[in-house]
């Protein structure tokens, strides 16, 4: 794969579902935290941009995505952190969201417009929600889709296996991370 015109994107690797602690933890989640970390290492060696896509809700407001879920990733705190393991960089991008898709509401587009991005090769959690909100929106936008199957993890097995198949035939490419190489 070219890396000019790719973007690594990192979807909610946050310590509120992540770590002990975390208002909603994610503990399926946890198991491919080394497989982003080495996907990230080998994407800031190529030189291909990293933008982080973090749920980030206002403190003391209401929201309505908190009538389905309970208070989470609340700004300024840390359940709304990156976990250590993946932290930014300076050069990095960390962009809030306060819906499922990183697209919704957000300057993720100018962002990529203004880097001359094509291609996203999408990690972290949670394959069935965020992840997949941010792909459809991703593809509805004409960018190609890359999604290394072990550098995401959904609610359970039937649904990672149900949302890669989705994916695959209709809105990108399903690969693993290690098969990924940069020129």
């Amino acid at each position: 794969m070219e890396s000019k015109g790719t973007a690594l994107l990192i979807i909610d690797m946050l310590n509120e579902f992540l770590k002990d602690g975390g208002k909603m933890p994610f503990d399926r989640g946890r198991k491919i935290i080394p497989n982003v970390k080495r996907l990230l290492e080998r994407c800031r060696r190529a030189k291909i941009p990293v933008i982080y896509l973090n749920d980030t809700h206002r403190a003391d407001k209401d929201d309505w995505e908190f009538e389905k879920r309970i208070p989470h990733c609340i700004e300024n705190t840390w359940g709304a952190e990156v976990i250590e393991e993946l932290a930014p960089q300076r050069e990095d991008y960390v962009i809030k969201k306060r819906r499922y898709s990183g697209f919704y509401g957000t300057d993720l587009d100018a962002v990529l417009r203004e880097l001359k991005i094509h291609t996203l090769l999408v990690t972290g959690v949670v394959t069935n929600i965020c992840v997949r909100s941010t792909i459809h929106d991703a593809f509805f936008r004409g960018y190609k889709v890359i999604v290394p199957k072990d550098c995401v993890e959904a609610t359970d097995q039937r649904e990672q296996d149900s949302s890669l198949y989705d994916i695959e035939t209709h809105f990108g490419e399903v690969t693993d991370s290690e098969k990924i190489e940069f020129v």
